[in-house]
Protein backbone atom coordinates (compact mmCIF):
# COMPACT_ATOMS: atom_id res chain seq x y z
CA UNK A 1 0.00 0.00 0.00
CA UNK A 2 1.48 3.38 -1.03
CA UNK A 3 1.31 6.12 1.59
CA UNK A 4 2.91 9.38 2.67
CA UNK A 5 2.87 10.76 6.18
CA UNK A 6 2.09 14.42 6.85
CA UNK A 7 3.86 16.49 9.53
CA UNK A 8 0.95 15.93 11.95
CA UNK A 9 1.29 12.14 11.54
CA UNK A 10 -1.68 11.62 9.22
CA UNK A 11 -1.10 8.80 6.75
CA UNK A 12 -2.35 9.58 3.24
CA UNK A 13 -3.00 6.63 0.91
CA UNK A 14 -2.42 7.10 -2.81
CA UNK A 15 -2.38 5.23 -6.12
CA UNK A 16 0.44 6.03 -8.55
CA UNK A 17 0.20 4.13 -11.84
CA UNK A 18 2.09 4.48 -15.10
CA UNK A 19 5.49 5.59 -16.34
CA UNK A 20 7.32 7.88 -13.93
CA UNK A 21 8.51 10.06 -16.81
CA UNK A 22 4.98 10.55 -18.26
CA UNK A 23 2.91 13.65 -17.60
CA UNK A 24 1.08 13.16 -14.29
CA UNK A 25 -2.64 13.62 -13.85
CA UNK A 26 -3.69 13.92 -10.20
CA UNK A 27 -7.31 13.18 -9.27
CA UNK A 28 -8.92 14.75 -6.17
CA UNK A 29 -12.16 13.12 -5.00
CA UNK A 30 -15.26 14.69 -3.52
CA UNK A 31 -16.82 14.12 -0.12
CA UNK A 32 -17.42 11.35 1.09
CA UNK A 33 -15.70 9.42 -1.71
CA UNK A 34 -12.20 7.99 -2.13
CA UNK A 35 -9.58 7.50 -4.83
CA UNK A 36 -11.43 4.34 -5.92
CA UNK A 37 -14.16 6.50 -7.43
CA UNK A 38 -11.67 7.65 -10.08
CA UNK A 39 -10.64 4.13 -11.19
CA UNK A 40 -12.36 4.28 -14.62
CA UNK A 41 -10.67 7.61 -15.39
CA UNK A 42 -7.33 6.38 -14.04
CA UNK A 43 -7.47 3.32 -16.29
CA UNK A 44 -8.45 5.38 -19.34
CA UNK A 45 -5.64 7.94 -18.95
CA UNK A 46 -3.17 5.21 -18.03
CA UNK A 47 -4.03 3.53 -21.37
CA UNK A 48 -3.25 6.85 -23.09
CA UNK A 49 0.28 6.90 -21.64
CA UNK A 50 -0.18 9.23 -18.69
CA UNK A 51 1.03 8.74 -15.13
CA UNK A 52 -2.12 8.79 -12.98
CA UNK A 53 -2.31 9.52 -9.27
CA UNK A 54 -5.28 9.58 -6.90
CA UNK A 55 -5.21 9.93 -3.14
CA UNK A 56 -7.66 9.34 -0.31
CA UNK A 57 -8.09 12.66 1.49
CA UNK A 58 -7.53 12.52 5.26
CA UNK A 59 -10.62 11.07 6.90
CA UNK A 60 -11.56 9.15 3.73
CA UNK A 61 -10.89 5.68 2.33
CA UNK A 62 -7.60 4.12 3.39
CA UNK A 63 -6.07 7.32 4.80
CA UNK A 64 -5.91 8.04 8.52
CA UNK A 65 -9.09 9.16 10.24
CA UNK A 66 -7.81 12.07 12.38
CA UNK A 67 -10.15 14.25 14.40
CA UNK A 68 -8.45 17.44 13.19
CA UNK A 69 -7.31 19.00 9.93
CA UNK A 70 -10.57 18.86 8.02
CA UNK A 71 -10.19 22.22 6.29
CA UNK A 72 -8.93 23.31 2.87
CA UNK A 73 -5.59 24.60 4.13
CA UNK A 74 -4.76 21.22 5.68
CA UNK A 75 -6.06 19.29 2.68
CA UNK A 76 -3.78 21.36 0.45
CA UNK A 77 -0.84 20.89 2.82
CA UNK A 78 -1.44 17.14 2.47
CA UNK A 79 -1.41 17.46 -1.35
CA UNK A 80 1.88 19.37 -1.09
CA UNK A 81 3.38 16.48 0.90
CA UNK A 82 2.21 14.06 -1.80
CA UNK A 83 3.46 16.24 -4.67
CA UNK A 84 6.85 16.61 -2.97
CA UNK A 85 7.14 12.89 -2.21
CA UNK A 86 6.32 11.96 -5.82
CA UNK A 87 8.28 14.93 -7.25
CA UNK A 88 5.35 15.83 -9.49
CA UNK A 89 6.19 18.30 -12.27
CA UNK A 90 3.77 19.78 -14.81
CA UNK A 91 0.81 17.87 -13.40
CA UNK A 92 -2.79 18.22 -14.47
CA UNK A 93 -5.00 18.35 -11.35
CA UNK A 94 -8.61 17.18 -11.70
CA UNK A 95 -11.00 17.81 -8.82
CA UNK A 96 -14.63 16.94 -8.24
CA UNK A 97 -16.80 18.67 -5.62
CA UNK A 98 -14.67 19.19 -2.48
CA UNK A 99 -11.73 17.91 -4.50
CA UNK A 100 -12.31 20.82 -6.90
CA UNK A 101 -12.00 23.26 -4.01
CA UNK A 102 -8.82 21.45 -3.01
CA UNK A 103 -7.46 21.81 -6.56
CA UNK A 104 -8.33 25.53 -6.74
CA UNK A 105 -6.56 26.22 -3.45
CA UNK A 106 -3.59 23.96 -4.31
CA UNK A 107 -3.02 25.55 -7.74
CA UNK A 108 -3.00 29.01 -6.15
CA UNK A 109 -0.23 27.94 -3.73
CA UNK A 110 1.71 25.30 -5.68
CA UNK A 111 5.47 25.46 -6.08
CA UNK A 112 6.62 26.68 -9.50
CA UNK A 113 6.56 23.95 -12.14
CA UNK A 114 4.25 21.62 -10.22
CA UNK A 115 1.03 22.41 -12.15
CA UNK A 116 0.30 22.66 -15.87
CA UNK A 117 -3.51 22.65 -15.80
CA UNK A 118 -6.49 22.43 -13.45
CA UNK A 119 -9.84 20.83 -14.22
CA UNK A 120 -12.74 21.58 -11.87
CA UNK A 121 -15.74 19.24 -12.14
CA UNK A 122 -18.86 20.34 -10.25
CA UNK A 123 -16.37 21.92 -7.87
CA UNK A 124 -16.72 23.69 -4.55
CA UNK A 125 -14.12 26.45 -5.04
CA UNK A 126 -13.81 29.56 -2.85
CA UNK A 127 -17.06 31.50 -3.02
CA UNK A 128 -17.09 34.72 -5.06
CA UNK A 129 -20.60 36.10 -4.82
CA UNK A 130 -21.64 39.72 -5.33
CA UNK A 131 -24.21 40.68 -2.71
CA UNK A 132 -24.91 43.59 -0.38
CA UNK A 133 -22.38 42.37 2.18
CA UNK A 134 -19.78 41.61 -0.55
CA UNK A 135 -20.38 44.16 -3.35
CA UNK A 136 -17.09 43.46 -5.17
CA UNK A 137 -17.57 39.68 -5.30
CA UNK A 138 -14.36 39.21 -3.33
CA UNK A 139 -13.64 35.55 -2.45
CA UNK A 140 -15.29 34.87 0.91
CA UNK A 141 -12.02 33.86 2.60
CA UNK A 142 -10.44 37.19 1.57
CA UNK A 143 -13.55 39.16 2.50
CA UNK A 144 -13.69 37.44 5.90
CA UNK A 145 -10.06 38.37 6.55
CA UNK A 146 -10.79 41.98 5.58
CA UNK A 147 -13.82 42.00 7.85
CA UNK A 148 -11.81 40.61 10.77
CA UNK A 149 -9.05 43.18 10.31
CA UNK A 150 -11.50 46.09 10.23
CA UNK A 151 -13.47 44.61 13.14
CA UNK A 152 -10.35 44.76 15.31
CA UNK A 153 -10.30 48.52 14.69
CA UNK A 154 -13.92 48.80 15.83
CA UNK A 155 -17.31 48.02 14.31
CA UNK A 156 -17.03 47.33 10.62
CA UNK A 157 -18.45 45.25 7.80
CA UNK A 158 -19.30 41.64 8.50
CA UNK A 159 -19.70 38.85 6.00
CA UNK A 160 -22.64 36.67 6.99
CA UNK A 161 -22.62 33.33 5.24
CA UNK A 162 -25.83 32.79 3.29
Amino acid sequence: MSTVTTPDGTVIFYKDWGPRDAQPIVFHHGWPLSSDDWDAQLLFFLSQGYRVIAHDRRGHGRSSQPSTGHDMDTYVADVNVLADALDLQGAVHVGHSTGGGEVARYVAQAKPGRVSKAVLVAAVPPVMVKKDSNPEGTPIEVFDAQARSTASAGPGPRCPRD
